[in-house]
C-alpha cells in the first residue's frame, strides 16, 4: 500500500495527476482497503467498486417519465395500476409503487408530443458518495452530482443514468 500511495504522491508532483485527482485516487485505496480490513466480501459491497468490480444495484430508485401531458398519464397509471400521486405541483406527482416512483412530468427544457423516460434511477448497496464519485470518474463517467446520496452519467448509449444510495428522497 505504502508503493501506491508513494507512486500517485509522485505523479501528483510531477503534475500528471491534479489535487482532486490524488485526494480521489487516495480515498479509493482508503475504502479498498478499509473493506479488506473488515472482511467485507467485495461482491456484497458498494465499495467493491474501489477494486474495480462495480458497484450492486438492489433497486429502481424512480423512473422519470416526461410525457406531453402528465395529468393524463397520473390518471392512467392510477387507474390501471392503482398507483397513488402525492406531492402533486401542478407539472409533475410521485407515484409509488413497491419501493419504487414513477415520476409522469411535462417536459422541463423543450415541448414534446412523444413521451419518454427521461431517466432511471438506480439504488446501489453500501453507498458511499466519495468511492461512488472517484469510482464513476475512473471509468471515464463525468458524474454530475444531483443530490447528496446521488449521480447523473450518461450510459454506454449516451442514455441518463442516476446512480443512488439509499438516503435518496424524493
Amino acid at each position: 500500500m505504502e508503493q501506491i500511495i508513494s507512486r500517485m504522491v509522485r505523479e501528483y508532483e510531477l503534475g500528471k495527476t491534479s489535487r482532486r485527482e490524488l485526494i480521489a485516487k487516495l480515498a479509493v485505496a482508503f475504502a479498498a482497503t478499509a473493506a479488506a480490513v473488515s472482511g467485507t466480501p467485495k461482491a456484497a459491497s458498494g465499495e467493491s467498486a474501489a477494486a474495480g468490480g462495480g458497484f450492486k444495484a438492489v433497486a429502481v430508485n424512480h423512473i422519470s417519465y416526461q410525457c406531453a401531458d402528465y395529468a393524463k398519464t397520473r390518471d392512467f397509471y392510477a387507474d390501471l395500476l392503482g398507483m397513488q400521486p402525492h406531492d402533486d405541483d401542478g407539472t409533475q406527482c410521485y407515484m409509488r409503487f413497491g419501493e419504487s416512483v414513477l415520476i409522469p412530468r411535462n417536459p422541463q427544457n423543450r415541448p414534446t408530443k412523444n413521451a419518454g423516460i427521461d431517466h432511471i434511477a438506480y439504488t446501489i448497496a453500501d453507498w458511499n458518495r466519495v468511492v461512488v464519485e472517484a469510482e464513476l470518474k475512473r471509468r471515464g463517467l463525468d458524474p454530475r452530482a444531483d443530490t447528496d446520496d446521488s449521480f447523473h452519467v450518461r450510459d454506454l448509449n449516451g442514455y441518463d443514468l442516476q446512480i443512488c444510495g439509499p438516503g435518496m428522497k424524493l
